[in-house]
């Protein structure tokens, strides 16, 4: 090995590296003479190992939910934009079958479920971020209570449209209502389950900082999710209530 690679090599690394060198080789070199060849050997080895636990070690740990939770939005973007994109083809093509109804108040009422749940989540994540781990899980318990109400009165909607005789068969915009609120309701299921895992997660303090560094990102990824079920419902709202 030539001595001048060497030097450049050195000069080129990052100062933490050259420390850490500097730390193993004794001090960088002034006292290596009263050690012999043994002690030059040594730090040669020293070095070597050093290179290769620094070039093995990752530089950062990869958020594993922040992955997830996207590519899951990216699929709930691309599911709703076909169907939306449908539904407008088909109201505006002036179809006979096409008899657009009234929506029943219980929808409205589901919509101010879900914003407040949206909040609660919000003052959660809030807490949590804020060193307040003993109201975490009051905040959780009660997003999830609010989420299970507005599957619910999802249900009470679609009962109270059967009764009025709202059926798929027959009429398209009736099809198109049965299918984007049943869909919405099972992402915001998927969404409680979520809800879930941090409840039991952050039921207990926790001091570790790894520890409490997951469960921020973890909350911080499914409350992507939950208001995106949030803002995506005010859009279907929207749609089937003043586009029809």
């Amino acid at each position: 090995m030539k001595t001048g690679s060497m030097s450049t090599t050195f000069e080129r690394e990052p100062t933490a590296r050259k420390k850490k060198r500097l730390a193993l080789s004794g001090g960088g070199g002034n006292g290596s003479g009263s050690g012999g060849d043994d002690n030059d050997g040594d730090d040669y080895r020293n070095r070597n190992d050093l290179d290769d636990s620094l070039d093995d070690a990752p530089d950062a740990v990869p958020d594993k939910s922040k992955v997830v939770t996207w590519f899951l939005l990216l699929v709930v973007m691309m599911t709703f934009g076909g169907l939306i994109g449908a539904y407008i083809v088909i109201s505006t093509n002036n179809v006979l079958e096409w008899r657009p109804f009234e929506l029943p108040l219980a929808v409205y009422i589901s919509t101010a479920i879900i914003a407040i749940s949206s909040f609660t989540f919000h003052e959660g994540q809030r807490a949590l971020f804020k060193g307040r781990q003993m109201d975490v899980p009051k905040w959780f318990v009660w997003t999830t209570v609010w989420g299970g109400t507005f599957i619910s009165s999802q249900l009470i909607v679609w009962m109270s449209l059967v009764r009025a005789g709202a059926y798929i068969a027959g009429n398209p915009y009736a099809g198109f209502f049965y299918i984007l609120t049943a869909v919405h309701a099972a992402h915001v299921l998927g969404g409680i389950v979520a809800l879930g895992v941090i409840l039991l997660r952050t039921w207990h303090p926790t001091e570790n900082e790894d520890e409490l560094k997951y469960r921020r990102d973890l909350t911080r990824s499914v409350g992507w999710y939950w208001h995106f079920m949030g803002l995506l419902w005010l859009v279907l709202l929207v749609l089937l209530g003043f586009w029809k």
